[in-house]
Parts: C-alpha cells; sequence; structure tokens
C-alpha cells in the first residue's frame, strides 16, 4: 500500500494583515467563519479553529498515520501544536486591533497515548490572566470519548 499526502495553501501574508487590522476576536470570528484562509499550519497538520470566543478558543484535530512517531501514537509536537493553537488564540480573543503577541513558553503534560482511534481530538484553551506586557492561559486536550490526552500552559508576550 502507498501512502501519500497532498496538500496547498494560500499566501499567509494576506492572514497576518488581517490579524493586524482587526480585533483578535473579531479576526478569529472570522477566520472560524471561513471568511479568511486558513493559516498555512493547518493546512499542513489539520489541526483547525473549532469555536471562539472572548477569553477562549477551540480547535480540534483527526489524528491520522502521518500523525504518528515511530512508536504507532500522535507525535506529541502535533499535540503542543493543537494545545498551542488553543493556548494562543484564546489569549488572542482578549487583543485590541494591532496588539500582537507570541508564545514565550509552553508546558505540556501528556497522559494518555493519542491513536486514530481516539476519534477527534479537541482542545479548549482559555485565558487565565492578562496584562499589560504578558498573558497566561490554559488548555486540555481530550479524545472523542471525553478522557484527557494532554493538558498544557502558557505565557504569551503581548507586543504593542
Amino acid at each position: 500500500m502507498n501512502r501519500e499526502r497532498t496538500y496547498g495553501w494560500e499566501d499567509p501574508h494576506a492572514l497576518a494583515e488581517a490579524s493586524r487590522e482587526l480585533s483578535g476576536l473579531d479576526f478569529l470570528t472570522r477566520l472560524g467563519a471561513g471568511e479568511l484562509p486558513v493559516a498555512p499550519v493547518s493546512a499542513t497538520t489539520g489541526v483547525l479553529l473549532d469555536g471562539v470566543g472572548d477569553g477562549w478558543a477551540v480547535f480540534t484535530l483527526e489524528p491520522a498515520e502521518w500523525h504518528y512517531n515511530p512508536i504507532g501514537s500522535v507525535h506529541g509536537g502535533i499535540l503542543s501544536t493543537l494545545a498551542d493553537s488553543a493556548l494562543g488564540c484564546a489569549v488572542h480573543t482578549k487583543l485590541p486591533a494591532g496588539i500582537g503577541f507570541t508564545s514565550l513558553d509552553l508546558t505540556m503534560k501528556f497522559t494518555r497515548a493519542a491513536t486514530v482511534d481516539s476519534g477527534v481530538l479537541s482542545c479548549k484553551g482559555s485565558v487565565l490572566t492578562i496584562g499589560r506586557r504578558t498573558a497566561t492561559a490554559e488548555a486540555t486536550i481530550t479524545g472523542s470519548d471525553d478522557r484527557v490526552i494532554a493538558h498544557a500552559v502558557s505565557t504569551c508576550i503581548l507586543m504593542r
């Protein structure tokens, strides 16, 4: 059996420009509604925005074989990408237009393996604190059976 994958993506500069012109919540709402193209990282990994609100964001991932590490489960880096997306976008929902952010740190705790049998993985990120210079957020990844696969915390620096 030949296993291969082909995908495409759109110009990331147009998406980045929209992120600077809109408030974080407006930007992510439009992204979730399909009014903006998915980011190249989403096209590459399959980590997709599933819901957003004031101070929270949900991303999903349907595990596939090409997400696997050498021991037959979803690679921790893929799970970290899922969590980082939810964490960062939760923070982004609290930011006005023209204010950016980037992750300062990401701490992951893996509690069980994820495989294609886990079903669609869901990760909800929520803002814990937000100040003038930094914000913190927490997230939990669950499988389709609602069992926790991993949890994470992150600090983001805010760039005015």
